[in-house]
């Protein structure tokens, strides 16, 4: 297993000084699956202010009441905590106190999951006290021994739980499920900001729509507004999913960006409540898009998403509801209404809720937007017009012909309009000949 450069340094020069380095948690679980770990922890014997010492300027105290120092060594971030027992937890969250040791094992006995508690040795062997390669190789999730205890300590492996599951697709072992389901109320302790942070993750893992099947009660306890869609039937021939589970499967199917899956975990949360009945018992939920648009911002209130994010969501869920046929026309004047971007994540938003509707009639649901996606993808190939910086002429252009003010802006969108509906080219001798007969006919004034 193969330690970076900037982790080698670390560990060459606290042996120097006679200490014990170790390469700790999701870092070695990585290497064992044989994937290239994000981030390296490292835990060791060297106290705290020793490592202070050791490091000079590159080390920074991001933790000193747990032992916790952050090296940044060749450029990267490695956070180095001398190894522990912790103290009682009052707060489900953080211990108390600590109290350094000098055993490994022992560190590694405090740790969530088992397969996050492994270590690596200096000549290369993996300390595993707690069965972690036995789980990885099963691919089962299990907590470091009492589940209810881990969970207890700290209320925030409930959703490390889900996020692991999501992004590895592993088995949870069915006493620390139970243990997730029966100690879920202990999210509300947590801070929104940690919340959001696991629920980004776990959202854009490969296997979401499995976790979100599984542990709905779970998530409801942060996201209490879709615990009514859970096994709520739909009664309606486009569908043979309830809500929930039409949701986690149009979660799983979108692309894993972040603004897609929180869009499609938002975009059927209205249906409870707008539920109507026709004569003949089929189910409608007229105008439910924009009541799950409602819902969706309380929730991004609340997690405290960030502006960029929120407004990416919250332009999505607005255009959810476009209809248009797949022809080059109504895509292009798609493209020019919404912008390309925008257009682009419809497009895949379309594709997965039809696609989670029913399993056979999937591939005839998708055909249209489908096709819808190649127009896209041609219009976009031939660099088509469709916003108003590429239009071939300006607000310069327009205003040398006499218009002021705000029928500079009017006269560039008819222009836009016109050439997404490909009623004239976007050439400028052509753009100009429209924009003077316009400013014949009086329009903008």
């Amino acid at each position: 297993m193969k330690i970076p450069s900037y982790v080698n340094l670390i560990l060459t020069r606290l042996a120097a000084a006679g200490y014990h380095g170790y390469p700790v948690g999701g870092c070695v679980r990585d290497m064992l699956l044989g994937m290239t770990p994000d981030d390296w922890d490292m835990t060791s014997d060297a106290r705290p202010e020793r490592v202070m010492e050791l490091f000079g300027d590159a080390a920074h105290p991001t933790g000193l009441q747990h032992g916790t120092v952050t090296v940044v060594s060749e450029g990267r971030s490695v956070e180095i905590t001398t190894m522990r027992r912790d103290g009682a937890y009052r707060d489900n969250r953080h211990p108390e106190s600590v109290a350094f040791t000098d055993r490994v094992e022992e560190d590694l006995a405090r740790r969530d999951f088992t397969v996050n508690a492994m270590a690596l040795a200096p000549n290369g062997a993996v300390i595993d006290p707690c069965g972690g390669q036995r789980d990885l190789q099963s691919k089962i999730l299990r907590c470091v021994g009492d589940p209810e205890k881990r969970f207890e300590e700290d209320a925030l492996r409930v959703l490390r739980l889900l996020r692991f599951a999501s992004k590895l697709g592993f088995t949870v072992e069915p006493a620390t499920a139970a243990a997730a389901r029966e100690k879920r109320a202990l999210l509300r302790t947590v801070a929104a900001e940690r919340v959001y942070a696991e629920l980004n993750k776990l959202l854009c893992g490969e296997h979401v729509t499995e976790v979100l099947l599984a542990f709905p009660e779970v998530l409801g306890v942060v996201i209490p507004e879709i615990l009514p869609c859970v096994g709520f039937d739909q009664r309606n021939p486009h569908h043979c999913y309830d809500v929930w589970e039409h949701t986690a499967r149009s979660v799983g199917t979108v692309p894993p960006r972040r603004e897609l899956r929180w869009t499609m975990l938002f975009h059927d949360l209205g249906k409870p409540l707008c539920m109507s009945v026709d004569e003949a018992g089929v189910r409608h939920f007229y105008g439910h898009t924009a009541i799950s648009a409602e819902l969706a911002e309380d929730i991004m209130e609340r997690l405290r998403f960030e502006n960029v994010l929120k407004t990416q969501v919250r332009t999505q869920l607005e255009c959810f509801d476009d209809m248009f046929p797949p022809e080059r026309t109504a895509v292009h004047r798609e493209m020019a209404r919404r912008g390309k971007a925008v257009t682009a994540n419809l497009l895949l938003t379309k594709q997965a809720d039809n696609a989670a509707k029913t399993p056979e009639g999937m591939a005839c649901a998708q055909e249209p937007w489908l096709e819808a996606q190649r127009v896209y993808d041609t219009l976009t190939a031939e660099g088509a017009c469709c916003e108003l910086s590429d239009l071939a002429v300006n607000g310069g252009d327009i205003a040398a012909i006499g218009f002021r003010g705000r029928a500079i802006g009017a006269v560039l969108q008819k222009l836009l309009e016109e050439v997404a509906a490909e009623k004239l080219t976007n050439a400028k001798p052509d753009l100009m000949a429209r924009a003077q007969r316009l400013y014949r006919s009086g329009f903008g004034r």
